[in-house]
């Protein structure tokens, strides 16, 4: 039997039954009147999981490569400058495409392993008094590297700067899986995509638009034409798409909505917490270390851990794969061959988890790593074991 193991990269993530048999769709008319009755529910309800009460939804056919795009073309001008660091893989490849746009990008240089510099944000910003710094931008959670930053505090670094630039975040890996609060945060655009904490398969950016965001787009000047936001809004206000629309994944994105409703998005991010808390057990038991500095780091939706010195953390993720079928993440940029990773978020249990465990213990085991066989196993079950709410019932 082939096909059958769950994947532990960080994304596309493993799809649930309910959300394939969604997709599993005879096609339909997406000019017909009938079909603002699929899309506008959907627009609505994603307002829920970024919690925004003012921000506009905002979906095109792409990844999230093409919501940082659709982001940058639509509020901004060549020439126009902005405030990024870079500490990831990910944030590294929002920089190259701004350059590429033509805007004028300031870097914060930070270790990788760090998170969004908030402190540094907040001096650069207090001295630019001419407010040339159009926008900041921020990689919520750095796949790359399985770093979370606080976009709560890159926020109060502005407002304390008092500086009127525009933030920007890339919640891709983090939406639907860690809580996100784009109006708390007084976060202009947050840019998702439909392959992670959302369960489906690649192809949809997600995003949403504060109304400066929206205002803005009315001086930018950069070329767009597919990422408009503005054909987007009427064509979606009228309720459809100015173009063909992803009819399957929007049928998924329904019921993937209902699927983290059900469960209650309190109750996902606490699963999250849960299921990273035991890959981190399992890490610390192995005697491996985490990329991300310090626990206030941690990210509940991937870990990348490094691999002994003198061991290929490519050569292990190729192992496990060939070896027992089963994907992990490698690494990548600056962590190429040092870092492997974990990818524990979407449709994703204990056990799963637990089997995933197994498995890089025993590709570790067959490459001689300093480990014991079972160690890793052994503390994420007693730590599952702990916090089950079965087991906690069952003790009470």
């Amino acid at each position: 039997m082939t096909g059958q193991n769950p994947v532990f990269i960080p994304g596309p993530t493993n799809i649930p039954d309910r959300i394939r048999h969604a997709m599993n769709m005879q096609t339909m008319d997406h000019r017909a009147p009938d079909f603002v009755d699929v899309l506008a529910p959907v627009l609505r309800d994603l307002k829920k999981l970024f919690r925004t009460e003012t921000g506009e939804i905002i979906t095109f056919p792409s990844s999230g490569t093409g919501g940082w795009e659709a982001a940058v073309t639509n509020t901004l001008s060549p020439g126009d400058k902005v405030l990024v660091a870079r500490y990831g893989m990910f944030s590294h490849r929002w920089i190259d495409l701004c350059q590429r746009q033509g805007l004028d990008v300031q870097v914060i240089e930070c270790e990788w392993g760090t998170g969004a510099p908030a402190d540094r944000f907040a001096e650069v910003l207090a001295a630019d008094t001419a407010h040339e710094i159009k926008a900041v931008l921020v990689t919520h959670n750095e796949t790359a590297t399985g770093v979370f930053s606080d976009v709560g505090a890159v926020r109060a670094a502005m407002d304390g700067a008092g500086h009127p630039a525009m933030l920007f975040v890339d919640c891709v890996s983090s939406l639907a899986s860690m809580d996100f609060r784009m109006d708390e945060w007084g976060v202009d655009i947050a840019i998702s995509g439909s392959q992670k904490g959302l369960m489906l398969t690649a192809g949809m950016a997600i995003l949403a638009v504060s109304r400066k965001a929206m205002a803005a787009t009315r001086a930018a000047t950069c070329p767009r034409c597919y990422f408009d936001f503005r054909d987007m809004t009427r064509a979606n206000a009228a309720g459809g798409y100015p173009y063909t629309p992803p009819l399957q994944l929007i049928f998924g994105l329904r019921t993937a909505l209902d699927m983290l409703f059900e469960e209650g998005l309190d109750n996902v991010f606490a699963r999250h917490q849960r299921l990273a808390e035991g890959v981190r057990q399992a890490v610390s038991a192995w005697g491996l270390k985490l990329c991300a500095r310090s626990p206030e780091l941690y990210s509940n939706s991937v870990s990348a851990i490094y691999v002994p010195e003198g061991f290929d953390s490519d050569a292990l993720v190729n192992h496990a794969y060939n070896a027992y079928g089963v994907s992990f993440g490698i690494g990548l940029g600056e962590m190429a061959g040092k870092v492997f990773r974990i990818g524990h978020l979407g449709a994703l249990t204990d056990v799963m988890v637990l089997s995933g465990l197994a498995t890089i213990e025993m590709a570790m085991k067959d490459l001689d790593y300093p480990i014991e066989l079972g160690s890793g196993v052994a503390a994420a079950q007693e730590y599952y074991r702990k916090t089950s709410a079965n087991a906690m019932s069952a003790a009470a």
